[in-house]
């Protein structure tokens, strides 16, 4: 399958290339700078140049595909809303461009986004929040208009992602400890965030991608919920750091604008996706790569 890829140079999308080569695809990959179009051939990918936000070009590269993965976002969360209309827009161009043909398109999103009808933890079936509580479900709302018209949209939910690099929100919390001098939870720390290596995240987008049923929506996770506490204290012993438990009174002090987060338990499962689509996660868990890693690259 000819396959274009946005967000190819990223974390997951830098992974995700080689996974989809060596199964046999065709990659395109979407590049703006000149370093990533080197790496992206050096994968073996052909490269199409241009900005995901430039809506013109790359309604062009996914008229020349036969399937689309969209990983790209902007995650700089001081201008959240913005990037996450952004990407409600890309998603409704990709979708223009489905209209007449079964072409799969996978979506990115995340389990954070998802309201757990039993108030506990969040499956695939449960409905996401809406844009106007959380600006990122955008994402959401834009592939469920497409779901509704009859497209062959699936919808891919991530936690944190990981490896001994990079672990998603949890990057931010090491960033603040080396500021703060110290690593903090709130409480009892009890409260989890689900997490998957980035291993079995990319796996689990091409075997969407190959065999996934429109409408779908996917939990990419391998861990349904690691402790904040449990993750603090690894975090201490790595970067030497004293680990407390703060108020929630005091939570933005320390954690700014992650402060409103680091109270809600956001546990997931994976359960249909790994019924429906034959999907194990054999990766290394979160704990284990916040123990390898090296801190002082963090």
């Amino acid at each position: 399958m000819r396959v274009f890829l946005t967000g190819a140079t990223g974390f997951i999308g830098s992974l995700l290339v080689p996974e989809l080569i060596n199964a046999g695809h065709h990659v395109v990959g979407l590049s703006r700078s000149d370093a990533g179009a080197e790496a992206l051939k050096r994968a073996g990918a052909e490269v199409f140049r241009g900005d995901v936000n430039d809506l013109d070009r790359l309604r062009i590269a996914a008229e020349a595909a036969e399937g689309v993965i969209h990983a790209a976002f902007n995650h700089d969360f001081s201008n959240l809303q913005q990037h996450s209309e952004d990407d409600r827009k890309v998603i409704e161009t990709l979708g223009e461009v489905q209209a007449g043909s079964d072409r799969p398109l996978v979506i990115t999103s995340g389990t954070g986004l998802v309201r757990s009808k039993t108030g506990g933890t969040a499956v695939e079936t449960d409905d996401h929040v809406t844009s106007a509580e959380f600006p990122r479900a955008a994402t959401e709302e834009a592939a469920d208009i497409l779901i509704a018209k009859g497209r062959h949209v699936m919808v891919m939910r991530l936690p944190q992602v990981h490896n001994t690099r990079r672990q998603g929100r949890i990057t931010q919390h090491i960033q603040l400890a080396r500021q703060r001098g110290r690593v903090a939870y709130v409480g009892e720390g009890k409260n989890r965030l689900p997490a998957v290596h980035v291993s079995d995240a990319v796996r689990l987008y091409r075997i969407a991608l190959e065999k996934g049923q429109p409408g779908a929506h996917y939990h990419a996770v391998g861990e349904e919920g690691v402790a904040l506490r449990d993750i603090a204290e690894v975090i201490g012993a790595g970067m030497r750091l004293p680990v407390e438990s703060i108020t929630q009174e005091g939570a933005p002090a320390y954690f700014g604008g992650l402060a409103p987060l680091v109270t809600i338990d956001l546990a997931a499962s994976s359960a249909l996706t790994r019924e429906r689509l034959g999907w194990k996660p054999t990766g290394p868990d979160l704990l284990t790569d916040l123990r390898n890693m090296d801190y002082s690259a963090a």
